[in-house]
């Protein structure tokens, strides 16, 4: 990447799991990384990567508090004065057991929680980024659906499933909209991948799911974000409105 246009990526859920490695891999890239997490710990992840020599500015952030991320893109604006990448990563599963809470004994108080963080916070972070893209003529959105927005997963409720489906609906209108400012944007649908989401449930359960996969194993964050880094690229630019899936074949089965 040539430094001299040093491309601003933020990342929302950065603190760990898929998007640590989304924010380690941009970095490593050459990108200006935005860590966004509700944890602190994205300051110490921010930390480790800037010890590695690369550029990262963690960022401590509820994405569901609207008036806080609508400062937080003008703060990257005003010392960046550019937003290239957005990568819509953060996401909540609230389970039971590991297992997925009946959607007759599921609370509107639980739905909206679930539709709050993993959906309208990233419609409005899109809207809030694209006059940004579209004012310098050029952006990367990436949103984070999964599996169990494209076909039915054992134990995804139906909050999660809802959203995930709706960020793919999402994603191709804005694709759509954007597309004449020189602005693509894309899913990714991951299937089970090393995170503290994949750790709920116990090691049977956990055991039973890796069985379902035809690579016979869990994929890796490093994984997820080497095709985050691909879809952010120059080279990804005829490619808008899609899905990619990376599951190792589970989708297909």
């Amino acid at each position: 990447m040539n430094t001299k246009l040093q491309r601003v990526a933020a990342v929302t859920g950065a603190g760990g799991g898929i998007g640590l490695g989304i924010a380690q891999r941009l970095a490593r890239a050459g990108y200006q990384v935005i860590a966004i997490d509700r944890d602190d710990k994205v300051n110490a992840a921010a930390a480790a990567i800037a010890s590695e020599g690369h550029q990262a500015q963690a960022v401590v952030l509820d994405i569901a508090d609207e008036a806080a991320v609508k400062k937080m893109v003008a703060d990257v604006d005003a010392r960046y004065g550019r937003f290239d990448v957005l990568v819509n990563n953060a996401g909540i599963h609230p389970k039971v057991n590991g297992e997925r809470n009946s959607f007759l004994k599921m609370t509107t108080a639980q739905w909206n929680e679930v539709l709050g963080v993993n959906l309208t916070a990233a419609f409005v972070l899109c809207r809030e980024v694209a006059p940004l893209m579209q004012r310098n003529g050029w952006g990367r959105i990436v949103n984070m659906s999964s599996r169990a927005g494209r076909t039915l997963v054992d134990t995804a409720g139906i909050h999660y499933a809802a959203a995930k489906a709706g960020m793919i609906g999402m994603t191709r209108v804005i694709a759509a909209e954007v597309a004449p400012h020189g602005i693509t944007a894309n899913c990714i649908a991951p299937g089970r991948i090393v995170s503290p989401m994949t750790e709920q449930g116990s090691a049977e359960q956990r055991a039973m799911l890796v069985g379902r996969i035809p690579v016979g194993r869990i994929g890796t964050p490093d994984e997820i974000g080497h095709v985050v880094e691909f879809l952010a690229s120059e080279d990804s630019g005829y490619l808008t409105g899609t899905v990619i899936d990376v599951n190792g074949g589970t989708f297909m089965c």
